[in-house]
């Protein structure tokens, strides 16, 4: 059997992701703040700005003795927070806050938790969903670089730590998105790349989330997954 959590699993590339994958057959467990319905999967009501005790629950389930014996598990860690764009000195520091745990301190967490639970397992995956903006500074969207930019590093160490997981940090692209309006919505005073992503949107620049996820999926099936820590998705 195979088992694969996805986080922020309720809307955009993450319900994308947890649908496909229940349509091929995975279990899948969805961790986000409300539940998707129509989706017959396993899905928790949880907020990953408060990661800790989510974490402490995962590890748990993972070891719940009742569990099925897995012949493959996977953690794809896709939840992310934007805070308002614009200047880091403008940010509200309860948002702020909530960015950078949902970002980065809730994948850390999870990832422990995850291959804390799964010790003998035959085949473990993690994917995190990283962005070219953790490889790339952007001025205004400082939260957001930091914590794609800690996800890449934290994936490279991971993968040295753990050479029998196959561990991935991959750019998904431009998907057409909530973030997305959000930042075509920002004002150009305060964002002065916003006539940048309204450009995309305009020029159909943008992904759709549905094939987005089709083209991870192909990529988490490869047998070469984790050769390459740091990917793009556009690459592969």
């Amino acid at each position: 059997m195979h088992l694969t959590i996805v986080t922020g699993h309720s809307r955009g590339l993450g319900a994308a992701l947890a649908s496909q994958l229940q349509a091929a057959g995975h279990v899948v467990l969805g961790l986000s703040r409300r539940p998707l319905p129509g989706l017959a999967i396993t899905q928790w009501e949880v907020d990953l700005a408060e990661p800790l005790p989510v974490a402490e629950r995962l590890q748990a389930w993972l070891q719940d003795p009742a569990r099925p014996a897995w012949h493959s598990v996977t953690l794809i860690n896709n939840a992310a927070l934007l805070t308002e764009p614009g200047p880091l000195a403008a940010a509200a520091p309860a948002a702020l806050s909530a960015a950078l745990r949902v970002g980065l301190e809730a994948p850390a967490l999870l990832c422990r938790a995850f291959l804390a639970g799964t010790t003998g397992v035959a085949q473990r995956r993690i994917l995190n969903i990283s962005s070219g903006l953790g490889r790339r500074a952007l001025a205004g969207l400082a939260p957001y670089c930091a914590v794609k930019a800690g996800l890449d590093h934290l994936s490279r160490a991971l993968a040295l730590e753990m050479p029998d997981v196959g561990v991935v940090s991959i750019a998904p692209g431009v998907i057409d998105s909530d973030m997305q309006q959000q930042l075509r919505g920002a004002q150009p005073a305060q964002f002065a790349e916003q006539g940048r992503f309204q450009g995309l949107k305009d020029g159909g620049q943008l992904q759709t989330a549905e094939a987005t996820a089709e083209a991870l999926l192909r990529y988490l099936a490869r047998p070469d997954f984790g050769q390459q820590v740091i990917a793009d998705i556009r690459e592969a």
